[in-house]
């Protein structure tokens, strides 16, 4: 068993470890499938064997085509490391400085079994999210950081540490940018040979801006999408007998499962991974399981009668799920379903992010590698089955959206019936999530803000717990506008009911949505707290990518903006330049998140809170631009809440002026163009 030391100290190559290939017990990526050429397959050994002194070359040149031949990448399984994997506490890194241990901190978490989807392939979750490329980027990192003082900044290419560069005491020590491909060849076919090559990343979101904190960041945001759902579609504060149809238990989607039992109501979640499926019902958050549309039925039927909360877990295809509660609806006349969505992972549709209905598991596992043109010609006519059930359902009163995970844009593109007449190419006949729900809080500047307590002690968390909800009970004490009000309570609930729940899964981290300034004032709060010994160690400030102002998502993010702009990434670019140099310790950009790559430009950043002036400092500067950049570009294409919003924060810093929009009157416009 490797130590820290031994792990900051650099590639393990005297004597290099025994080879003992792929674990067996635990959850494997899918085969990926790049269809090297000759030349491009030479360039993919060559490109991992500079990592490695020539005396190795021999050894390791055979070993690496097999992993090439046998899993469409390589991965340097020798070199996983032989340690338990986790965030250890921050004291125990071997560092120059506290910053530094932090990024480690987090990293660890990222790669912890528990947290990693498929931790021996460095992926975070959504089927594809990377930390790195291959395990000796793993160790040339935590070596790097081990070594970085604050005069240095280590500089990652996707997954790629380029090394320690020369900066000073203000900038980032560490910058990351994953994905950044050319326009013009950033398509799936070319993104599948270039990371079997070794040259770029899919980073996902917090995947590789090592900012993941397990599910609980995605449960928090699943809570305030199903009760703003019931709010606006059912007209309903309570959701008690209100059923939610889904589908996904892996690293994202799995907290639909804890979600519905938070909010009260009756969850049905398919997923065809029986692994996935019994790991979220270990961990409670699946209150039962079953493999029988017929008894999930008949639970759903007495849960629904009785308004009883449920989390029930289908181990089946949720195209069967959908199909069967078509033929409910037709037999009985009863409509089972009050709310319905989509987790699969549908930004990568081909290579295991969705599982057509017509083969097993094993089946489809076997086929997307042996013949992925069929395998692509099965999930497009599942896809097309899936929606033909839903539009029968909504046709008789269930709400559907889509989650941001590329489901509908995917429909369209396997041509089922989900086009919306007269609208732009942006919306289809069902909404996302964003349009309809969650657009509106981006533009009051709400957002998935996060910290992690790198002590790893449960105390330092319910410290910063109650520190948090005082804050925002104070705000609302102070004065603020309805629809603010309205976030506060329901973040302060979540914060207050947060650890009965148990979602702390890896890191000691919390979530919640707050505003600019909340956000500030948390920040401000919690690092006087360490200041004054109340939490033992630093505090690593984050958010998710999917967020007021980090991610740049035509079909997610951006998807209720309609001046046009919805497929520029000015603002999310603009977001990774700005945290950078008003105070962040680490940023990162990345192109592909959430619906997948080339479709989405997204960054993200880490700031360490030590409990010094200058991170306080740091805090309210960096945090303030964080929010205010989005919500400024959401008033220039003509959101309300935006526009109100920006103003407020142009009371209240005089050194903010941004420019605000001038309403165009309908009439002129049509006069104009029929002149």
């Amino acid at each position: 068993m490797s130590s820290l030391k031994e792990i900051c100290s650099g590639l393990p190559l005297h004597p290099v470890p025994e080879n003992r290939g792929r674990k067996r017990g635990i959850p494997h990526a899918p085969v990926r499938t790049p269809n090297l050429t000759a030349q491009e397959e030479k360039l993919a050994l060559q490109n991992s064997l500079r990592y490695f002194p020539p005396e190795l070359h021999q050894l390791l040149a055979s070993e690496f085509e097999d992993e090439l031949r046998r899993y469409g990448h390589i991965y340097m399984y020798r070199f996983y490391p032989h340690i338990e994997m986790r965030a250890y506490p921050i004291e125990e890194y071997p560092c120059k400085i506290k910053s530094a241990a932090a990024i480690m901190h987090m990293i660890m978490n990222n790669l912890d079994p528990s947290v990693a989807q498929f931790p021996q392939e460095l992926v975070t979750y959504g089927g594809n999210g990377q930390v790195f490329s291959n395990w000796a980027q793993f160790w040339l990192v935590m070596q790097y950081l081990s070594e970085v003082t604050e005069e240095q900044t280590l500089v990652m290419y996707s997954g790629h540490p380029l090394g320690l560069f020369p900066s000073h005491l203000h900038a980032p020590r560490l910058v990351i940018t994953n994905g950044m491909v050319v326009p013009n060849y950033s398509s799936r076919d070319e993104y599948e040979k270039m990371f079997a090559m070794g040259v770029t990343m899919y980073g996902q979101m917090t995947a590789g801006s090592y900012c993941y904190i397990g599910p609980q960041g995605i449960v928090h945001g699943t809570v305030l999408t199903v009760l703003n759902a019931g709010r606006r579609y059912l007209g309903v504060e309570d959701l008690a007998g209100k059923v939610f149809v889904t589908s996904g238990l892996g690293g994202m989607s799995g907290a639909q499962a804890k979600a519905a039992v938070i909010v009260g109501c009756v969850g049905i979640i398919a997923e065809v991974d029986e692994a996935a499926l019994l790991k979220r019902y270990k961990q409670g958050w699946l209150m039962e399981i079953t493999d029988s549309l017929d008894h999930c039925i008949a639970l759903v039927r007495n849960a629904r009668k009785n308004k009883t909360s449920l989390s029930l877990g289908y181990h089946g295809n949720v195209v069967d799920l959908w199909e069967r509660l078509v033929y409910e609806l037709d037999t009985t006349g009863e409509l089972l379903v009050d709310l319905g969505s989509d987790q699969t992972s549908c930004h990568n549709p081909f290579s295991g992010g969705y599982y057509p209905v017509q083969l097993s598991f094993g089946e489809a596992n076997q086929l997307m590698s042996a013949d992925p043109g069929t395998f692509r010609a099965l999930v497009q006519e599942s896809l097309r089955r899936q929606v033909a059930a839903i539009n029968k359902l909504s046709d008789k009163g269930m709400f559907f959206w889509d989650y941001g995970n590329a489901f509908l844009l995917e429909a369209q593109r396997a041509g089922a019936d989900v086009e919306k007449g007269g609208a732009n190419k942006t919306e289809f006949r069902y909404p996302s999530y964003v349009q309809h729900i969650m657009g509106d809080i981006f533009s009051l500047g709400f957002g998935p803000f996060r910290w992690v307590c790198t002590s790893g002690d449960p105390q330092d968390l319910s410290t910063t717990d109650l520190i948090a909800a005082s804050v925002l009970e104070d705000a609302i004490h102070q004065g603020v506008s309805t629809s603010v009000k309205q976030q506060y309570h329901d973040n302060i609930r979540w914060i207050q009911e947060a650890g009965r729940h148990s979602l702390v899964v890896g890191s000691q981290a919390r979530i919640l949505y707050s505003d600019q300034k909340g956000r500030v004032s948390i920040a401000v709060a919690i690092n006087q707290a360490i200041a004054e010994g109340r939490i033992k160690a630093p505090v690593v400030l984050s958010r998710d990518h999917h967020d007021v102002s980090g991610t740049d998502s035509p079909y997610r993010e951006t998807s209720n903006i309609y001046d046009g702009s919805a497929f520029c990434a000015d603002m999310a670019v603009q977001n990774f330049v700005g945290d950078a140099f008003r105070g962040a310790t680490w940023v990162a950009l990345h192109n592909g998140g959430g619906v997948g790559w080339g479709e989405v430009i997204n960054g993200g950043f880490g700031l360490v809170l030590d409990g010094s002036s200058e991170a306080e400092k740091r805090a309210k500067m960096m945090l303030s631009w964080d929010v205010s950049n989005g919500v400024a570009r959401r008033c220039w294409s003509g959101n309300t809440y935006a526009y109100e919003t920006i103003c407020q924060a142009m009371d209240e810093n005089g050194k903010l002026k941004v420019t605000l929009p001038h309403v165009v009157d309908e009439g002129i416009l049509e006069q104009a163009l029929h002149h």
